[in-house]
């Protein structure tokens, strides 16, 4: 069902629009960490490397595909909050369009380089093989993951929350049955969980799209739509290319950082395989939460009611502090035995890798999280260049300290964790400065527009 988020208490329309998010969250992790769970579980330690190690590589189309889902998200807000309902499905036709030709690009992309991206960084020969397995099933699915993500994104733009959690909800668990089938019941490895992922995935993605076409058609509208729109594929792309431009950035720092833990052996790299596992659970939750913000602000600037950014602001924050207390307390009261959860019998260098990761990082949950509720207004205002520049000097950071700390200083693999605290909190700083200071916050629709 269609929400309106411009009318009624900004608090209580968020929380009724966040709650179905945060649900998705909770199956959303269990879809992904689900490949890890059962290779590391039925199959061994250098198996779940190989699945950790080709994940990175993965986080390079999902940032492709989660920049189309942005994109398209905040521009069909912004129309559904004017109520300009012709714009708003010239919108999500053009979106699957564009997205569609940009599959096919990165799918030509994908099987060409990837090989050689997995010997730059330094991928262990032992797990080479396995990690390309993953890899081309994987990118045999991509047209499931862009159109299944555009698809959820324009639920969200119609303050809809429900029924992607509904198809997230049957697709996880879905995928985790299938997994144990084709590994544990028969004798699959890596590539029983890839072909688990894609055979869930296309079907959840088939549902989708139906599902939101036939949404679409309950929309009344005056005149002809069009099918691909240049002036909407403009306004589309100055929010889809930067979020595409972050998310790849971050693809490409967790890469090179992969490629300086994978020097440390399969050990530190299952370690923290299993650890960065936990960490993207949350990390995700705070983005989700962060684009049902970014929602939340597009819907309202469109129907010209500026007002009421800063109440939802505030009620972002209340949603992920909330959350970042149990998990707190879960990851460093808990961490060994969660590492446990993902390696059958782990060797040392694992479980020291993994538990000295949650230690660092875990504390800077309540940083971090500022950061993405405010990168979420920022977005859905479309003040990108504010954003990139936040997110950009986070990841810089990280990546270069990761260096200095474990080569320079000489830390080791901790030096590496460390890095990702000096990171957020500088992060942290530039965001919540530019959602403080942004011409959009007290501005016209005009200044909002200018704050691009």
């Amino acid at each position: 069902m269609n929400k309106d988020l411009t009318i009624g208490s900004p608090r209580a329309a968020l929380w009724r629009f966040s709650l179905p998010l945060f649900g998705s969250i909770l199956f959303q992790q269990l879809y992904n960490i689900a490949d890890s769970l059962v290779v590391g579980k039925f199959v061994g330690e250098g198996a779940f490397a190989a699945v950790g190690n080709a994940y990175e590589v993965t986080l390079i189309f999902i940032a492709f595909a989660f920049g189309c889902n942005i994109g398209c998200s905040v521009v069909v807000s912004r129309l559904f909050g004017a109520k300009d309902w012709r714009g708003m499905k010239a919108a999500v036709s053009t979106t699957f369009i564009a997205s569609g030709v940009l599959c096919l690009v990165l799918m030509g992309a994908g099987f060409l380089l990837c090989p050689a991206l997995l010997r730059l960084i330094l991928t262990p020969a032992e797990i080479f093989e396995d990690c390309m397995l993953y890899l081309r099933i994987y990118i045999a699915g991509l047209p499931f993951l862009f159109f299944y993500n555009i698809s959820t994104g324009i639920f969200s733009a119609m303050g809809d929350s429900k029924t992607p959690f509904l198809f997230l909800a049957a697709s996880s668990t879905a995928n985790i049955a299938v997994d144990v089938l084709f590994v544990k019941g028969l004798g699959m490895a890596v590539d029983g969980v890839a072909w688990a992922t894609f055979l869930c995935q296309g079907v959840s993605c088939l549902l989708a799209v139906t599902a939101v076409l036939r949404r679409l058609r309950t929309v009344p509208h005056v005149g002809k739509v069009a099918r691909f729109s240049p002036a909407l594929f403009r306004e589309i792309a100055v929010v889809a290319v930067p979020s595409i431009l972050q998310q790849s950035f971050i693809s490409v720092g967790n890469i090179v950082l992969q490629g300086i833990i994978n020097s440390y052996g399969s050990g530190v790299m299952a370690g923290y395989s299993a650890a960065v596992k936990l960490n993207n659970m949350v990390i995700t939750a705070f983005t989700t939460l962060g684009n049902g913000m970014s929602n939340f602000v597009a819907q309202n600037i469109g129907a010209g009611k500026k007002e009421r950014v800063r109440q939802g602001f505030r009620a972002g924050l209340e949603m992920v502090y909330l959350l970042c207390v149990p998990i707190l307390a879960l990851y460093l009261l808990c961490g060994e035995p969660l590492i446990r959860l993902f390696i059958e019998d782990p060797s040392q260098d694992a479980l020291h890798a993994g538990t000295a990761f949650l230690r660092i990082v875990t504390p800077f949950y309540l940083v971090v999280s500022t950061k993405l509720i405010a990168d979420g207004v920022l977005r859905g205002a479309g003040a990108m260049r504010r954003f990139m520049a936040a997110t950009f000097s986070d990841l810089i950071l990280r990546v270069t300290l990761a260096y200095v700390f474990s080569a320079l200083f000489a830390w080791g693999s901790t030096g590496i964790w460390c890095a990702w605290p000096v990171g957020w909190s500088i992060g942290t700083v530039l965001s919540v400065i530019f959602y403080r200071r942004g011409s959009w916050h007290e501005g016209s629709s005009a200044e909002c527009a200018q704050a691009r």
